[in-house]
């Protein structure tokens, strides 16, 4: 009876510390389940936001850049920077920036981007890099309708209207003196032939697509064009800062593939009327 007591005594006792036993480790292997299970659910780090570039214009520059009724940034250096982007793969952002100052912000890092009908010039390659050439330009003269001048040589003893640091004020300066009063700087060219309406100067001299633009869209100012074959042909192309090959390998090869495709000569065709130049579509 004792010993049958304390077996039974003992079984019991040994049962409980079992079961405590098993308890406890299942107690253990639920504390430890949350703990992974929240390490595995732990929230992936957010993707690094894409990299938008600035794209510096002047957008006082129809038909190439400028500003409609809404404020926004129009125009067809606007529309082929934006199809070369999508091909590109990058995202971009159009910031109105004038001309007198815009190549210093490329310098100075505020821009990414230059896109505002920007002629490529040896000068301009010591201290930035262009895409491949965009657009075929050349200098045209605006005059009066009644004006007698026929020629670039005509203008040597007259007062001409250009825009400060294009190639327009460039070739005027050559002509009659940088220092000459004769030269008359404005801020952009629909200013500058403005003041030919007015009688301010006798020609403005600036680039093609603008003149003739201007010409079209402002009959009543009675204007004129005139050619001459000692303006030397020029190309416009899209400027990056010196040295950042990664950004224009992404353009030129965007600018590629919309000469390629078609795009490009349909953008052309919607501001000029007409098929591109082959020059731009090689």
């Amino acid at each position: 009876m004792t010993h049958s007591l304390t077996t039974r005594r003992f079984l019991k006792t040994s049962s409980l510390l079992i079961a405590g036993l098993v308890l406890a480790a299942c107690g253990k292997q639920e504390a430890a389940a949350p703990a992974a299970s929240a390490a595995s659910t732990a929230a992936a780090p957010p993707p690094a936001a894409a990299k938008v570039y600035v794209v510096g214009t002047d957008a006082a520059y129809a038909p190439f850049e400028s500003q409609n009724e809404k404020g926004e940034i129009v125009g067809f250096d606007i529309d082929v920077v934006s199809a070369v982007a999508k091909k590109a793969g990058i995202e971009v952002k159009f910031v109105n920036t004038p001309w007198e100052g815009i190549f210093n912000n490329l310098a100075q890092g505020d821009r990414d981007l230059l896109v505002s009908a920007i002629t490529i010039t040896d000068e301009r390659k010591q201290t930035m890099d262009f895409s491949a050439p965009y657009f075929d330009a050349q200098q045209l003269i605006a005059v009066k309708a009644d004006s007698k001048i026929a020629k670039f040589d005509d203008l040597k003893k007259l007062k001409v209207g250009v825009q400060t640091g294009t190639t327009g004020d460039e070739v005027v300066s050559k002509l009659i003196g940088k220092t000459s009063t004769s030269v008359k700087r404005f801020e952009s060219t629909p200013l500058a032939l403005k003041e030919l309406e007015s009688g301010g100067v006798d020609a403005v001299v600036a680039d093609n697509g603008v003149v003739i633009h201007y010409v079209a869209n402002n009959t009543g100012s009675k204007f004129k064009t005139v050619s001459d074959a000692s303006f030397t042909p020029e190309q416009y192309g899209l400027a990056v800062n010196k040295g950042n090959t990664e950004l224009l390998e992404k353009i030129n090869k965007g600018l590629a593939e919309v000469k390629a495709d078609g795009t490009y000569a349909k953008i052309y065709a919607q501001y000029f009327g007409a098929a591109p130049a082959t020059a731009v579509v090689k």
